[in-house]
């Protein structure tokens, strides 16, 4: 049976910026996403989900700034050490 989730968990998103490749098709994009989700045993998002997160992504890098970081981790939807790598990143 496939799993799809309504939210896309925070490390898929950040897996999605490493992993996207624009001379790949979407679909195996979604496919190395469903491995990625496989192996932190969160359900797989949907293919759909996945293309517009792509899309987003090819717009404008889904890196979060420092202001919506600190957000996340005050809503519990990342870990508070997503702030250290958000200043490092920042840094770089």
């Amino acid at each position: 049976m496939t799993r799809s989730a309504a939210r896309v968990d925070s490390r898929l998103v950040a897996a999605l910026a490493r992993i996207d490749d624009p001379a790949l098709p979407m679909a195996e994009t979604c496919r190395r996403i469903g491995l990625v989700a496989d192996e932190l045993a969160v359900p797989r998002p949907s293919y759909e989900r996945i293309r517009c997160l792509i899309r987003l992504h090819r717009r404008r890098p889904l890196d979060p700034g420092i202001g919506e970081t600190l957000l996340e981790v005050a809503l519990r939807n990342r870990p508070p050490e997503s702030i250290i790598d958000a200043l490092v990143e920042r840094r770089g």
